[in-house]
């Protein structure tokens, strides 16, 4: 299978997740999880795919960004949906391969064998709802390594992280 040429810096993308997996960037909003529901990983994600060289998008159809008010106070910043939302992320980067808007994007690939460094995992439930999200910051022995939020980790198997009836893994290209 072939991928086009693209301006996603893989190499940016996982030193970003390396540097903050387990410390957040304070320049950002972290999202607690509250009652086993929300929490960081996919504010974490979108921060990734930025520092890669996804650019914001802020159309009205299918946005993707996150503003940084530039107070001392991040509670004060906004962001879209699909910047902070795991199921959101992952219909944006979804439509975006399949329409060939402009932005990240992501390709679901079903071999493991694939995936690279700076692709995205993504952890659904038995109803299709993806409440969790993952980058890939390593292979070892053929297995994607990933760091993510909610709870912080740094390079742990794909499997070890949260259950889940399925992981979904997207190449991402800009």
């Amino acid at each position: 299978m072939l991928f086009r040429q693209n301006f996603y810096s893989r190499t940016a993308a996982v030193n970003y997740a390396v540097k903050y997996a387990l410390k957040p960037n304070p320049a950002f909003r972290y999202f607690q999880l509250n009652q086993n529901v929300g929490g960081d990983c996919a504010n974490f994600i979108s921060q990734c795919l930025l520092a890669g060289g996804a650019p914001m998008i802020h159309n009205s159809s299918n946005p993707w960004w996150y503003n940084n008010k530039s107070t001392s106070n991040t509670n004060d910043d906004s962001w879209s949906v699909s910047w902070a939302v795991a199921h959101s992320l992952y219909w944006f980067l979804r439509i975006n391969q399949e329409s060939k808007k402009p932005g990240a994007k992501g390709l679901e690939v079903d071999n493991i064998r694939l995936v690279e460094p700076g692709d995205l995992v993504f952890f659904e439930d038995n109803k299709g709802v993806k409440f969790h999200s993952a980058i890939v910051t390593s292979i070892s022995n053929g297995i994607p390594l990933i760091s993510h939020h909610t709870f912080e980790a740094l390079n742990i198997p794909y499997y070890s992280s949260w259950p889940a009836a399925k992981q979904r893994f997207l190449k991402i290209t800009v």
